[in-house]
C-alpha cells in the first residue's frame, strides 16, 4: 500500500499490491493523470544483475581488483606457455603407472588389517588436540619415533606433520651463522624453501650427482670457510629416479671436511620401502648409517601413511624441537595417521614387504630392458624418446621428449595412467612422462605399456610422414 504518510508527499492512497504480482502492464490515476507502470522484471533477474555488477565493480575498481588481474595475468602467462598445473582426477579403470605408492600398500588387505586392528587396541582419541609443544604429544607419538629410529639403526627421531615440513623445518633453523649448505642442483622444493629462511651464510649447488663436482666445490669452501658445511642430497630423486651415488660422496666429504665439519643429509623420501634390507633405505644398505648426520623417511609413498620422520642423534631432536616452527606451530598428527605408520612398519619389520621389493626391482630390470629392446628395432623412438642410459635401481623412469602431454593422453586413451611433467617442475629442456612401476603391476601389464609407447611413436611417425608429403608439391612449384 502506498501512502502519503510513508512518501512524504500528498498523494491519494491507492493499492499496488497485485501489482508486483502480475505480468501485465499496470495503470494508475494520480490527480486525474493516469500514469502507466511499466512491467517489472522478474526479481531473480534484477538480483543476478546486481551481484554480477558488483562483482565486475570489485574486479575493476574495487580494492582486489588490481591484485586479482595480476594474478590472471601470471595464470595466462602459464597457460600460454603450457605450464599451468591444474587439478585433476584419476580416471577409472587405469593401470597405475603414475602414483608412489611403490609397495601397492594402499590396497593391500594385510596392511588394511594390521590398520584396523591397531585402531582397536588403543583408547586415543581421534585428534592429536594441538601442537605437539602444548597438547598433541602423547606415549603412542613418542613410542612410535623409538620404534622407527630403531628400525632404520638411527639414535633418534622426531615425528613431522610431512616430508616437506620436515626439510623446510631442518634447512631453516638447523645451519647457523657463517655455516654453507652445498646441494645437488635436484634437491626437492622443500630443501630450497628452507634454505630461503636459513642463516647460512652461502649456498651452493653442484651439479647432479656430480662427486668430482662436489669435490672441487668443497675443496673452495673449506679453503675460505671455517663453519659448518652440510650436504643435501636424495637417496633416490623423484622426477629422474637416479639414485645418489652416496658412498661416493660420503667418502669426498669425509676425504676433505672430516666428521667435524661435514655434514651429510640424505633425503630418504623415495627409498623408504623401496631400498635396503626390509625396506630400511640407500643408507641402510650402504651400512652408512654412522656416516650421516640426519635422515628423512617419509610415510606417504611406499608407506601409503602420510606425515615424515627425521632421524639422527638425541641433541638433534632436542634441537628441533626447540626451534624447527612447521613443527612447533601446527597441530600434530592425528592419532588415525600414526596408527597407520605404526601398522606399515609392523609390516616391514614382519618381512612381508620382502617379496613386493623383489617382485618390484624384478619389474624395473623388465622395463628398462623392454624400452633398450624398443629402441634398438625402432629409430623412430630412438630419435622421439630418451630413456635412462643404465637401468635405475628405482621404480621411477623418466621417458624425455618434446610432447609429453600428447603421450600422455594418448597412453591414458590406452588405460595407461601416467603424467607429464614440465618445467617449472623439472629443468627447462627436460620436459617427459614419468613412469612410476609397482608391486602391484604385473609383467603382462609392463609389456602393454612398452608395446602402447611403441604404438604412438609409430603413430607420430606417419603424422609427420603425411605432413611431409603434403608440403613436397608446394615446394615444387617454388
Amino acid at each position: 500500500m502506498l501512502t502519503a504518510a510513508r512518501t512524504g508527499f500528498n498523494l491519494p492512497t491507492f493499492d499496488l499490491g497485485n501489482y508486483g504480482s502480475r505480468r501485465g502492464i499496470g495503470t494508475v490515476q494520480l490527480r486525474g493523470i493516469e500514469i502507466t507502470l511499466p512491467q517489472p522484471l522478474p526479481t531473480t533477474y534484477c538480483l543476478a544483475s546486481v551481484q554480477q555488477k558488483r562483482r565486475e565493480e570489485m574486479e575493476n575498481h574495487g580494492p582486489t581488483g588490481a591484485l586479482t588481474r595480476q594474478l590472471q595475468g601470471l595464470l595466462d602467462r602459464r597457460h600460454k606457455n603450457s605450464t599451468l598445473r591444474n587439478l585433476t582426477l584419476p580416471k577409472p579403470n587405469q593401470i597405475d603407472f603414475s602414483s608412489n605408492d611403490f609397495l601397492s600398500l594402499s590396497t593391500s588387505p594385510q596392511l588394511k588389517a594390521l590398520y584396523l586392528d591397531e585402531l582397536q587396541n588403543t583408547n586415543l582419541p581421534l585428534g592429536s588436540g594441538g601442537s605437539r609443544l602444548l597438547d598433541g604429544n602423547s606415549v603412542y607419538a613418542e613410542e612410535l619415533e623409538r620404534e622407527i629410529a630403531r628400525f632404520h639403526g638411527a639414535e633418534a627421531g622426531l615425528l613431522f606433520n610431512s616430508g616437506f615440513d620436515a626439510n623446510a623445518g631442518f634447512f631453516a633453523c638447523v645451519p647457523q651463522h657463517g655455516d654453507v649448505i652445498v646441494y645437488d642442483e635436484l634437491v626437492h622444493a622443500s630443501v630450497h624453501d628452507g634454505m630461503r629462511l636459513s642463516r647460512a651464510r652461502e649456498m651452493v649447488a653442484f651439479a647432479h650427482n656430480s662427486v668430482s663436482n662436489l669435490r672441487q666445490i668443497l675443496q673452495g669452501i673449506q679453503k675460505e670457510n671455517q663453519g659448518n658445511i652440510f650436504v643435501a642430497v636424495e637417496s633416490i630423486y623423484s622426477m629422474d629416479g637416479d639414485v645418489s651415488p652416496l658412498k661416493a660422496i660420503v667418502d669426498v666429504v669425509e676425504d676433505i671436511l672430516g666428521r667435524n665439519r661435514g655434514y651429510i643429509i640424505v633425503d630418504e623420501a623415495h627409498s623408504t620401502g623401496v631400498l635396503g634390507p626390509q625396506g630400511r633405505g640407500l643408507v641402510s644398505e650402504l651400512g652408512l648409517d654412522n656416516c650421516i648426520f640426519a635422515r628423512l623417511h617419509t610415510f606417504g609413498k611406499a608407506l601409503a601413511g602420510n606425515g615424515a620422520i627425521v632421524l639422527g642423534s638425541k641433541t638433534l631432536r632436542h634441537y628441533l624441537i626447540n626451534y624447527a616452527r612447521p613443527l612447533i606451530y601446527t597441530t600434530f598428527l592425528p592419532y588415525p595417521s600414526l596408527s597407520l605408520i605404526r601398522s606399515s612398519y609392523t609390516l616391514l619389520w614382519s618381512g612381508k614387504s620382502i617379496s613386493l621389493q623383489t617382485h618390484l626391482h624384478h619389474l624395473t630390470e623388465t622395463l628398462y630392458k623392454q624400452l633398450i629392446d624398443l629402441q634398438s628395432i625402432s629409430s623412430t623412438s630412438r630419435s622421439m624418446l630418451k630413456i635412462p642410459s643404465a637401468c635405475p635401481k628405482s621404480p621411477i623412469f623418466s621417458v624425455q621428449l618434446e610432447s609429453p602431454r600428447q603421450l600422455a593422453a594418448f597412453l591414458q586413451s590406452r588405460g595407461k595412467m601416467v603424467r607429464a611433467v614440465v618445467p617449472p617442475t623439472v629443468p627447462v629442456g627436460t620436459a617427459r612422462v614419468r613412469i612410476c612401476l609397482h608391486a602391484g603391476n604385473t609383467a603382462s601389464e609392463v609389456e602393454q605399456l612398452v608395446s602402447a609407447l611403441q604404438e604412438w611413436c609409430n603413430g607420430q611417425a606417419s603424422e609427420k610422414q603425411e605432413s611431409n608429403k603434403k608440403t613436397e608439391p608446394s615446394r615444387a612449384r617454388l
